[in-house]
């Protein structure tokens, strides 16, 4: 395995991140004009990307273990960033520079997901917000507390 592979399938992660960003900005425009159906499309979009991210990722890992197997280093951590610290010249600064790309679209990925999430956390404020203000109080219902009590009086009447 040569490092070759190990960078073609990390521009494969990025390529996918950058699709997955692309979704998830969709989400947000999504879940800002409450496009219920939208978003039900971009999140089955969303799951097909996650799988092929999974997918490649895997392939990447057994990649990283076969170079690493093949290198001789056997006992040590079986990532990208040790094989950085491994490698020199012309092979660590492609790496490199993919390793990095990957880590920036990870990083707008998650802001934006940050994003979306806070903005379904409103809708559900909103939400709750909006169904409290609906559903009348107990209080209200009675217009306070206006039942009197009767007088206290045994069925037993000891007067008799």
């Amino acid at each position: 395995m040569t490092i070759d592979t190990m960078t073609i399938l990390m521009n494969k992660l990025t390529q996918l991140h950058k699709s997955l960003l692309t979704v998830s900005q969709a989400k947000t425009e999504a879940l800002k004009h409450n496009g219920i159906e939208e978003m039900q499309k971009l999140l089955q979009k969303e799951r097909k990307h996650v799988q092929a991210v999974k997918q490649i990722e895997k392939q990447r890992a057994e990649a990283a273990a076969e170079w690493f197997e093949e290198q001789g280093y056997t006992g040590q951590e079986q990532t990208v960033s040790a094989m950085l610290e491994l490698l020199s010249g012309e092979e660590k600064e492609e790496l490199q520079r993919v390793y990095e790309a990957l880590i920036f679209v990870l990083s707008d990925l998650k802001q934006q997901e940050a994003l979306n999430a806070e903005l379904i956390q409103q809708s559900m404020q909103f939400i709750h917000l909006s169904l409290n203000t609906l559903e009348p109080s107990i209080q209200s219902m009675n217009y306070g507390n206006q039942r009197q009590e009767a007088p206290k009086r045994s069925l037993f009447d000891s007067k008799a």
